[in-house]
């Protein structure tokens, strides 16, 4: 199945190839929030004018947490479904879910900051990751959750650190087959 061109997605990745030598350099020495960093100082202000604020970051945090798992060597799968309930990403994969869910996170980028509809979300998540702490979010503005929450910013945001939790999540959890990580 052939994903849809996106334009926020399209600018991500163009600015992506553009610094990849740079990027190259950081990821050989796990400096993944450098990465983010700069993607968000320099692509923040333009996606944020390419349509509605939350969905715009949540369309580059979602691409761009998919380029450094990608690269960082973590299993993971995204924009996949369970018994009817829309997974944006999830590491490392959906059998493991069913089979251990204490070794597999659930990352909910819910492109909107309507504590109502973010709740109503975590609710179904809930239903098929019934360890909570399992589920972290990633939003646009600190709301009172429960949950791990990640908060995209142009500057200082805590999204930078989300691959370093994830990696410490993943080595704990035994799951990173090759231990490439050790941040």
């Amino acid at each position: 199945m052939q994903e849809e061109s996106n334009p926020i997605k399209d600018f991500l990745f163009d600015y992506l190839k553009k610094s990849e030598e740079k990027f190259h350099k950081l990821i050989s020495q796990s400096k993944f929030s450098e990465i983010i960093d700069d993607v968000l100082e320099n692509c923040y202000d333009k996606v944020t004018l390419m349509g509605e604020q939350e969905e715009s970051l949540g369309i580059l945090s979602t691409g761009l947490l998919h380029y450094l798992l990608t690269n960082a060597l973590v299993s993971s799968q995204r924009k996949i479904e369970r018994n009817g309930i829309q997974i944006d990403i999830i590491i490392p994969d959906l059998k493991t879910l069913e089979t251990d869910p204490k070794k597999t996170l659930i990352i909910c980028i819910p492109k909107t900051i309507d504590k109502n509809i973010i709740e109503r979300k975590l609710e179904y998540l809930q239903k098929i990751q019934p360890v909570k702490e399992n589920i972290w979010l990633v939003i646009t503005k600190k709301l009172d959750f429960q949950n791990k929450t990640y908060v995209i910013e142009k500057k200082n945001s805590s999204f930078s650190k989300m691959i370093y939790d994830i990696t410490q999540f993943v080595n704990v959890q035994g799951q990173s087959k090759f231990k490439i990580l050790r941040i």
